[in-house]
């Protein structure tokens, strides 16, 4: 069926109510915006569903929702778990509760329980609660850090991670096989109450996750000491942060926490912001304005489904508030805890660090000396998630820590995804440790580039939307996959680690091995004097994006090399 066709069947078939005829109707006229919204279905990844909200094949919208969810309904039935049925958290985007809804009255149609949040709650707590109630599956209706018109749809298994193979793309056939909007299965919302269907879960859940991180706190006299005079500046961002995250802190000791205004409550336009990702400058415009007005030692931003986490800290030379990468966080809070611990006597001899191959290198120091294995893995959290459940099955490795350079970490394994409420509480925690010490965050930062290197990251993205995008971007991998560059600015290329081959290519020697991990879309570049580049498409968005480390002797000398990579890598790629 052509985009034309399928855009008429839309205008015309009674299954959809008069809200979409309406919507499309307005678009008539417009060919592009028509083929943009039918050229293709809404694709049901790994990571699920994500896109613009909106009525077509290529939108997230009730249909597209009840769809994918029949297509899960008929894996679970095929697993023969019915019976232990699905958790369903969401976000505070628009449509989210709806397409909750959705969700879970498509499952309840095929005689599957649902286990449904009467409100918004972090992605995190999802994990946990797949976990905690025995569930086949969980669904999460979020589009974490994307613009405000995107919504999305992120499935988990039992393990409380989200889905990997072999799972991943049995799910994903039985999604695509639902071709016929009018075959999938939905049902009144009082009818699915009164069978005991539809279940509402809530506080109970709550108290058991906050329990859980608690268990994660190293040093809780320190916390309840310090707790008292540190001062935190914290934002959720509009999300669903914001409960859950000050919650713990109160109960911790922390007693002076600030929440920006503008940003506390729930809001799916996310007025105070273009883009709520914590990694952006512009979301710690209000939170830094506050903490200069209060003298904070700590300001932190969570994303609007709050499994990604952003700092800022102050250095005590200069008073100024400097910001952290995902990859500087993720390893102060590693440095703190693996110290933490082996101080107390608690790292195991079978101990594991977990990154993701597009994070820092530094991480393989800090694995080194502290005398556990460092394990990498593919671009995703789930990745991270799946090896927790392996050290479990297979009784090799006990985790430690995990984290990705996209501003998530997991601290503990009550969940299986990245969590910013632990993420919260942990920095806190050291920020209390090292203020004791007469050290901020930053100054404990730099600490931690002494000991380790000045290891630095930095990433480029292109973004090309529509039909032809996808094009250029699979074309611009293409190029770069059969003609492998030598040298890259100043830096030769060792090997090249080619994840869609599962080959690793030493350069010199021609030599190849296999990359041990999942066939993927990723071309990696080891160079010399611990410098590497990556090239991965995104799998939310229409980007490509590119990936540099280098490691240098200073701040100064580590941000050069990194700009001119960054430069050396782009003419490469757009020459």
């Amino acid at each position: 069926m052509s985009y034309m066709d399928s855009y008429k069947d839309w205008c015309t078939n009674q299954y959809f109510d008069e809200s979409v005829r309406k919507e499309l109707e307005s678009i008539a006229s417009n060919e592009k915006e028509i083929e943009d919204r039918f050229y293709k279905n809404l694709e049901f990844g790994t990571g699920g569903l994500r896109g613009v909200i909106g009525y077509g094949t290529n939108r997230m919208n009730i249909y597209t929702v009840r769809k994918a969810t029949q297509g899960l309904a008929n894996f679970i039935i095929k697993e023969n778990a019915k019976d232990r049925g699905v958790a369903i958290a969401y976000d505070s985007r628009h449509m989210s509760p709806e397409f909750a809804d959705e969700a879970a009255l498509c499952l309840n149609a095929n005689g599957i329980k649902a286990y449904v949040f009467p409100s918004l709650r972090p992605t995190p707590m999802l994990s946990f609660t797949v976990r905690e109630l025995n569930c086949i599956a969980g669904i999460v209706v979020t589009a974490s850090h994307n613009p405000p018109e995107y919504n999305g749809y992120k499935v988990y298994w039992e393990d409380g991670a989200q889905i990997t193979a072999p799972k991943d793309k049995l799910i994903i056939d039985e999604v695509n096989n639902v071709t016929d909007y009018n075959l999938v299965k939905t049902m009144d919302k009082e009818e699915a109450v009164k069978a005991g269907l539809y279940n509402v879960i809530g506080s109970d859940i709550d108290d058991k996750y906050i329990a859980q991180l608690k268990k994660q706190v190293v040093n809780p006299d320190i916390c309840k000491e310090v707790g008292k005079e540190l001062k935190i500046v914290y934002t959720p961002l509009h999300g669903t942060g914001n409960l859950p995250a000050r919650r713990i802190l109160k109960e911790i000791g922390f007693e002076n926490v600030y929440v920006v205004p503008e940003q506390e409550l729930p809001n799916g336009d996310f007025p105070t912001v273009s883009y709520p990702n914590p990694e952006a400058a512009e979301a710690f415009e209000l939170a830094l304005k506050l903490a200069k007005e209060k003298d904070a030692d700590v300001v932190l931003a969570t994303d609007p489904d709050a499994d990604r986490l952003g700092v800022y800290a102050k250095d005590s030379k200069t008073g100024e508030y400097m910001s952290f990468t995902g990859n500087m966080s993720g390893m102060l809070i590693a440095e703190y805890l693996l110290s933490q611990k082996k101080e107390k006597g608690l790292i195991p001899d079978n101990g594991a660090l977990i990154k993701t191959i597009v994070s820092t290198n530094m991480a393989d120091k800090v694995a080194a000396e502290y005398n556990i294995k460092l394990i990498e893995v593919l671009t995703g959290f789930k990745f991270i998630g799946e090896q927790i459940k392996l050290f479990e099955q297979n009784h090799t490795y006990e985790y430690m820590f995990g984290f990705e350079e996209s501003y998530g970490c997991l601290v503990g394994t009550h969940a299986r995804d990245k969590d910013a409420i632990v993420a919260v509480m942990c920095l806190c925690e050291a920020a209390a440790y090292y203020k004791k010490q007469g050290l901020t965050l930053w100054d404990q930062m730099l600490n931690i580039y002494e000991k380790y290197g000045y290891f630095r990251e930095g990433l480029e993205s292109i973004t090309l939307k529509g039909v032809e995008g996808v094009a250029k971007i699979q074309a611009m991998l293409d190029e770069l996959r059969q003609n492998p560059p030598k040298k890259i600015g100043n830096y030769d290329v060792l090997a090249v680690r080619d994840y869609l081959k599962d080959e690793i290519t030493d350069t010199k020697t021609g030599t190849v091995t296999t990359t041990g991990l999942p066939k993927s879309n990723v071309l990696y570049y080891d160079l010399n004097d611990d410098a590497w580049c990556c090239a991965r498409p995104s799998g939310t968005e229409p980007k490509v994006k590119f990936y540099i480390g280098v490691k240098g002797t200073s701040f100064e000398d580590a941000n050069s090399k990194m700009e001119n990579l960054k430069k050396s890598l782009m003419e490469i790629v757009n020459k």
